[in-house]
């Protein structure tokens, strides 16, 4: 089904079709969330938070726009929110250290060389190149969809964009193509993590 007619099923009072949705979406919303707060941990506190968000106005969501989209924003501004009111700030710088000298699971089975050195290159990139080459070369979004997501004009997507890709290591640039597709690896464990914990609240 669409995501529409899975929404509708929702608010005609069959919750359990709301993980449908977050299993279609989880993914993409780590991803915008990772590219804004710079660690798992909180990424995945970013998610929760946002389908919680989604969940309690899902009335107002107007099928005029993508549903996609429409998270999308909610999950950006939850991670700006968080990083404004400076919310674990310390947790954070803790946990970023911590992630240096450990490697969890996940990264363990996808983990290549070239994506994690990606990612590390990704993070060193100012907010907004790092929010559009998120959404444009990990996700795989369109101009237009990226724009619309970050209420920005397509023309500030392809200079941020540009100005992203120049800010990276020249040597890194040729191997972005084929890393991005593993970066930031979200499998089984960690979306049925943030499934039970959405679902158990809602």
């Amino acid at each position: 089904m669409e995501d529409e007619q899975v929404v509708a099923r929702v608010l005609a009072g069959e919750k359990a079709w709301f993980e449908v949705l977050l299993r279609r979406h989880n993914q993409r919303l780590f991803r915008v969330a990772r590219a804004i707060v710079k660690n798992d941990a909180e990424a995945e506190d970013v998610v929760q938070q946002a389908w919680l968000s989604a969940y309690s106005h899902l009335a107002q969501f107007e099928s005029a726009a993508r549903f996609s989209t429409w998270l999308t924003r909610i999950a950006v501004n939850e991670a700006l929110g968080r990083l404004q009111r400076g919310a674990r700030r310390g947790e954070v710088e803790l946990e970023e250290m911590e992630s240096m000298t450990s490697r969890t699971p996940e990264v363990e089975v996808a983990g290549r060389e070239e994506a994690r050195l990606l990612e590390a290159a990704v993070d060193e990139l100012p907010e907004p190149y790092r929010l559009v080459f998120m959404l444009r070369e990990v996700q795989e979004l369109s101009v237009a969809e990226t724009a619309e997501s970050l209420n920005i004009s397509e023309d500030n997507v392809k200079v941020r964009l540009h100005r992203a890709r120049a800010a990276l290591r020249e040597g890194l640039i040729a191997r972005m193509e084929s890393a991005a597709r593993q970066a930031y690896p979200f499998l089984g464990a960690r979306c049925d993590r943030i499934v039970a914990a959405v679902m158990a609240r809602l």
